[in-house]
């Protein structure tokens, strides 16, 4: 089991971590969809990738037509981050979230398309879907890890500017930030690893790692402290159990771990409100021990 499952498990665990900080983000800002909508948008230039332009520029730029595929991916999500940076907008009519189904309908349709022309389209877009974990390779894995960690530490560098601007956005108006700008920045960032985990892992899982760890962050606390280690926890729980019970059942990976996810978050709801009674209990014991006071010493305590 370990030597079949180990490349599925250090995947799904990289995913959980960039994507755990992420989805607190996407929470914060209330664009739930927006990560579902890139990860579409990938999809669809994964497809067209598929269907030989990935080849084509690989002969043209000299580079592996691997590559030229994520190059052609990246670019279809960079120009969908443009759009949702410009379109965040103040005292709107037509709401962002609107925008953001947009881009998914027309991305999911173009995806279908574009798989109509392959001898294998049905499986290629069920594949898009629910990935590939069992059948991930270590240098896919490399490469993953590494376009996660240059974007950690990009956002570790500028941690500062986006929690503040998905977190308290008039704090950053009001210091004059240019929010089209540094939204453009996010989703870039948000986009090349949301590209490269749709590769293996597919839109309904990367969608699972984003918002299902940051609800159940959300759930529990505001802290940023506090809403990362629930997330990665959570993230890291549902993503173990998945996969056992996948190897255990010989079920589908993917779909399997998505219902991982959802089970984690029921327990969690199921668990908000003893632990909420929990500390109201120990907050009403610390307010009675601090009216009344520690007991008085006795006389004979005094005088030893």
């Amino acid at each position: 089991m370990i030597e079949l499952m180990l490349p599925a498990l250090v995947a799904s665990l990289i995913l959980a971590g960039i994507l755990g900080y992420l989805g607190i983000h996407i929470i914060a800002r209330g664009v739930i969809f927006v990560d579902l909508a890139l990860a579409q948008v990938a999809a669809l230039g994964w497809t067209a990738a598929g269907l030989g332009l990935g080849a084509g520029l690989g002969n043209w730029l000299g580079i592996p037509s691997e590559e030229a595929g994520y190059a052609i991916g990246l670019a279809t999500t960079l120009v969908a981050a443009a759009l949702f940076s410009i379109t965040r907008m103040e005292n709107r009519y037509v709401p962002q979230e609107a925008i953001i189904g947009i881009v998914y309908v027309v991305a999911s349709a173009g995806t279908i398309l574009l798989a109509a022309q392959a001898p294998r389209g049905a499986e290629h877009v069920e594949e898009l879907l629910t990935g590939s974990l069992l059948w991930v390779t270590w240098p896919e894995i490399v490469k993953t890890g590494v376009v996660s960690a240059a974007a950690g530490l990009a956002h570790w560098f500028l941690r500062k500017r986006f929690l503040t601007i998905s977190l308290r956005p008039a704090e950053a108006r009001t210091r004059g930030w240019s929010l089209v700008w540094w939204d453009f920045l996010f989703y870039a960032l948000f986009g090349v690893v949301v590209t490269s985990s749709v590769a293996i892992a597919g839109v309904l899982v990367v969608f699972s790692f984003l918002v299902i760890p940051a609800v159940i962050a959300f759930l529990f606390t505001t802290s940023t402290v506090r809403l990362l280690t629930i997330a990665w926890t959570a993230g890291t729980a549902a993503t173990v159990f998945g996969l056992y019970v996948s190897y255990r059942s010989d079920l589908p990976t993917g779909p399997v771990v998505v219902c991982a996810f959802a089970l984690v978050l029921v327990l969690a709801f199921a668990a908000r409100p003893v632990l909420r009674r929990k500390v109201r209990q120990a907050r009403r014991q610390d307010e009675t021990w601090e009216q009344v006071g520690p007991a008085p010493k006795s006389d004979a305590a005094g005088k030893a």
